[in-house]
């Protein structure tokens, strides 16, 4: 894999430990925890001016939390979404972390970063479309909704958030429709 020239955002030293087991010299800042405050969102913003940054937090309710207070407050960095299973402790205690995922994981990951789109044209998708493709109002929606996330690299996101997600990166209906029909016909692992 080659040198990762952006900082990477990640929840804790454990996570950057890992980081630099895998990828080596890698800069990153950690947010320690949930309550990220304001001299951390002014390094991340100062990283973001004159490398960029990579956000990569756990694949868990606070590491999505954090995601959205970054988004919001950081417009333009990049995102790597690491999967739920990907992410479970070794032992079954403890919590889904960065921390857990192995190297292959870890670089696949860093291979599949999105970029939000400054101005996109691609519209959002509406409830009646989510509910058509079964992304909504289905009692198999989350699941689909989970394997879509994986499958096109930008993590879980409930029926509300996943318009705004899909919009945000520039995913048309088209290729929504095609992961849907690839994870049907079970082309999609998990």
């Amino acid at each position: 894999m080659t040198k990762i020239k952006e900082v990477i955002v990640v929840e804790g030293r454990d996570d950057t430990a890992r980081l630099h087991q895998v990828l080596g010299a890698v800069d990153t800042i950690e947010t320690h925890g949930s309550a990220i405050d304001a001299n951390t969102l002014a390094l991340i913003k100062k990283a973001q001016s004159q490398r960029g940054v990579i956000v990569l937090t756990d694949p868990d309710f606070n590491g999505d939390r954090i995601r959205r207070i970054i988004v919001q407050q950081v417009p333009g960095v990049k995102q790597a979404f690491l999967r739920r299973q990907d992410a479970v402790p070794p032992h079954h205690h403890g919590s889904l972390g960065v921390e857990h995922a192995s190297a292959a994981v870890i670089q696949q990951t860093l291979q599949a970063v999105w970029t939000p789109q400054k101005a996109t044209t691609t519209r959002l998708l509406t409830q009646s479309e989510l509910v058509e493709l079964g992304l909504s109002g289905h009692p198999q929606a989350r699941q689909l909704r989970e394997q879509i996330g994986d499958l096109l690299h930008i993590g879980y996101a409930n029926a509300k958030q996943l318009p705004q997600r899909l919009q945000m990166f520039g995913i048309s209906l088209a290729q929504v429709q095609a992961a849907v029909a690839q994870v049907r016909k079970g082309k999609h692992g998990s």
